[in-house]
């Protein structure tokens, strides 16, 4: 009977041992996680990114490259149409390029330590090791945390990380909205931490040239520094059809320079900023005479499939913008602002002053002050300038992320 109880005793002990040993609690799988952060030295990622923001599901390729201590580049192809945006860190600061127009934007930002990055190791596990509230669950393969989403979109409200057990690798991202609904979900077909990077990987002008312009004329872009470029915005050198492409309008690109050469005129500005919507009118009005604006029957147009509710369409029309044909429609009711849309030609870099602002499929860029705001962006190879004095931020977002070829054209 004594030699029974022993036996039970230790069965007992060794299956406690083994429970122990196969099974983590939340507490020492963050532990673990912040652990693997801080000795992080580099990673690459690859898998598929979908959004879940307007009528119509939107997939885009996504392959990020990270290097310790702020090397990165995050390379978005939308999956249908086979074209891609690249953002990138480097020494240089932070690059938004469009190769197929051989039009790149350079910021000065600190991201993206100040905006997460759904598709960002760093910024997941951020987002685990700070909410306190965290809910934690273990399926067959993986660690499955429900946290709040960090992002600058105030739609999305929590997100679901599904990690490997065996490594703590990214293999599922799922972010909601308040009401529980998928906005966007990315899955990580691979992903390796450590990997060696060849020098070029970060690299603006290696970037636009292994992604060569497939409309355009120009060999290679010029990469035009901020201290370099005349009042127009155009790189010293570049040609006239260049300038033309990188001075769209007069009230934002002139600004921005004006920034980058620390001479900023902060009453021309809001002048220009108040004015902005009547310069779009008068190049509207203008559009009659001008025979280029019939090229704009060339442009896929496109709406937003998702308004503020309160917000119609009050009318649009052909415009020539900035020596581009175009199409600016204007919105009226809850909320009121223009939308233009453009197709560039060819263009040398342009220093933005503006802010950084995450559309989740690209970067767009942030100008103007209180009384009015432009977001400007590039989707499928057009250029989108979305203007208002009354938006929000969170609400020039939802609507830039809703944008899709009208389908009644």
């Amino acid at each position: 009977m004594r030699r029974m109880t022993w036996a039970a005793a230790i069965l007992l002990v060794f299956s406690l041992v083994l429970s122990a040993c196969g099974k983590k609690d939340a507490e020492s799988v963050v532990k673990e996680l912040d652990k693997v952060v801080s000795n992080m030295e580099s990673y690459q990622g690859t898998g598929t990114m979908k959004l879940h923001t307007g009528q119509q599901e939107l997939t885009y390729n996504v392959e990020v490259s990270y290097q310790k201590p702020h090397y990165y580049r995050i390379k978005l192809t939308n999956a249908e149409k086979d074209i891609t945006q690249i953002v990138l860190r480097n020494d240089d600061g932070v690059f938004v390029l469009t190769p197929r127009l051989n039009k790149v934007f350079r910021f000065q930002s600190d991201w993206p330590q100040n905006q997460g990055q759904v598709y960002l190791y760093q910024t997941l596990i951020q987002s685990i090791l700070t909410d306190n509230s965290r809910q934690f669950a273990v399926d067959d393969k993986s660690y499955v945390f429900d946290v709040m989403a960090n992002y600058n979109n105030g739609t999305l409200a929590r997100q679901k990380i599904w990690l490997n057990k065996s490594d703590y690798k990214p293999v599922q991202v799922q972010v909601s909205d308040a009401n529980a609904s998928v906005m966007v979900q990315v899955d990580f077909t691979s992903f390796e931490f450590g990997p060696s990077f060849d020098k070029t990987t970060f690299e603006t002008e290696a970037n636009m040239k292994s992604s060569p312009s497939s409309g355009g004329t120009s060999d290679q872009p010029t990469i035009a520094d901020p201290d370099q470029t005349d009042t127009n915005g155009s790189a010293n050198g570049t040609s006239e059809g260049s300038k033309d492409a990188v001075t769209p309008d007069k009230s934002t690109d002139s600004k921005d320079d004006s920034k980058a050469g620390g001479k900023t005129d902060d009453k021309a500005t809001k002048d220009d900023d108040k004015n902005a919507a009547a310069e779009d009118e008068e190049d509207a009005d203008d559009t009659a005479a001008n025979p280029q604006a019939n090229a704009a029957t060339n442009l896929q147009v496109m709406v937003p499939t998702d308004l503020p509710e309160g917000v119609v369409m009050k009318d649009s029309m052909d415009i020539v913008f900035g020596g581009l044909p175009g199409v600016v429609s204007r919105y009226t009711g809850t909320y009121d602002f223009s939308l233009i849309q453009t197709q560039p030609k060819d263009m040398a870099a342009t220093y933005s002053g503006g802010s950084f602002l995450d559309l989740g499929f690209t970067i767009g860029e942030l100008t103007g002050g209180d009384d009015q705001k432009t977001l400007t962006w590039i989707v499928d190879g057009t250029e989108l300038r979305l203007t208002s004095s009354t938006l929000p931020e969170t609400e020039m977002i939802r609507i830039a992320q809703s944008v899709q070829v009208d389908s009644t054209k």
